[in-house]
């Protein structure tokens, strides 16, 4: 009887190595199948960030656009015309027309659009003409956003607000 109880304590505890043995870490094969893994979902989610870190920028974009709409109309309000110009944007808000919009600097708060005062070379496009400024006493205004070359905004096109409303983003309205 001793005997056999000897030899399933043997057998045990060398089942029990095996065990610890095995349960150690990972194989070769698991380690690569999770590397796989995590590179098909980066390769998925990294283009599906950038868009929308763009659609982002966008949207910002506009909405600083509608408030420089909006500055742009209490300026008539105070003097019958818009404010005009190339400084336009970045000239000194006084309230009048002689003024400008205020800005600190001519970019979007976040740096990935240019914004200015422009003539369009169509009112269908959002593309500007010849003349990079709308004129003295204009009784019309077009502010612009055009992507900062180099930054993730570079290739998603003009953004433009009117005095009439019009929005536009490229040739489509937004």
């Amino acid at each position: 009887m001793m005997i056999r109880t000897r030899a399933v304590q043997v057998g045990q505890s060398n089942r029990n190595k095996v065990s610890s043995f095995q349960s150690g870490g990972f194989s070769l094969v698991e380690l690569m199948i999770t590397v796989a893994i995590v590179a098909i979902l980066s390769s998925v989610a990294l283009p599906s960030y950038r868009q929308h870190i763009v659609r982002g920028s966008r949207v910002a974009a506009q909405a600083e656009l509608l408030q420089l709409a909006a500055l742009q109309e209490k300026i008539y309000l105070n003097s019958s015309s818009y404010a005009f110009g190339t400084s336009g944007v970045t000239a000194n808000y006084s309230g009048t027309n002689a003024g400008g919009l205020g800005r600190s600097s001519g970019l979007t708060n976040d740096g990935r659009y240019d914004l200015s005062l422009v003539r369009l070379a169509s009112s269908t496009s959002c593309s500007a003409a010849g003349s990079s400024a709308t004129v003295s006493g204009a009784q019309t205004f077009v502010l612009m956003a055009t992507p900062v070359s180099g930054s993730t905004q570079q290739g998603d096109g003009s953004i433009c607000v009117t005095e009439s409303g019009k929005r536009l983003w490229g040739t489509s309205a937004w």
